[in-house]
């Protein structure tokens, strides 16, 4: 039986700019997934806190970067779980909600060179696929050519989320770096000012 085929895109969004979606754009049309949620995170483990705007900002200026399209969708679950957010239990916790569907994780080299610091790391590499895109200067490290990693030619997008929030405490006009809807509500909201 054909299962439908889901990729997890986890970060924090902060805020969710066009490389994460040319990106998602990308492993939707080159790889096997039929579509992609892109999962937000309240606190990364391995992040500093003190940048990141409220959750529910977060997710609002992702649902209007993704509204219109189809193969797109935004999940909130790690918002009603354990703080700080461990990818497994989140890839648990769907596969018990959606025993249909098939996840992958997607992420970038940077993080498949750490991947062994994650929590139960092997149980995901045992259970889960993971998508790897490139990330300049990373060579993916020891698990680059592991059974359950497949590494997806995508195109280096070198837009970060980091950069948008200095150029706005800046005052610099980057509306064409993020989807247009959530580019103008950050403006209104006066975010990262």
């Amino acid at each position: 039986m054909y299962k439908t085929k889901i990729g997890l895109f986890f970060g924090s969004f902060n805020p969710v700019h066009n490389g994460h979606l040319m990106l998602a754009n990308y492993m939707v049309e080159y790889s096997d997934l039929d579509s992609i949620w892109f999962v937000v995170s309240p606190q990364n483990p391995f992040k500093d806190e003190k940048s990141l705007l409220k959750d529910h900002y977060r997710r609002d200026m992702l649902e209007m970067a993704v509204k219109n399209d189809s193969r797109f969708e935004v999940c909130d679950i790690e918002f009603n779980m354990p703080k700080p957010s461990y990818t497994i239990d989140t890839l648990n916790r769907l596969s018990e909600l959606y025993p249909d569907v098939e996840f992958c994780l997607i992420c970038g080299m940077d993080n498949l060179v750490n991947f062994k610091k994650w929590k139960n790391a092997q149980d995901i590499l045992d259970n889960y696929r993971l998508l790897v895109y490139p990330r300049k200067n990373y060579d993916g490290g020891e698990l680059v050519n592991h059974q359950s990693v497949r590494i997806i030619d995508a195109p280096e997008i070198e837009i970060s989320s980091t950069f948008i929030r200095n150029a706005v405490a800046e005052n610099k006009d980057v509306r064409y770096f993020m989807p247009e809807k959530s580019y103008n509500y950050m403006i209104d909201m006066n975010f990262y000012k």
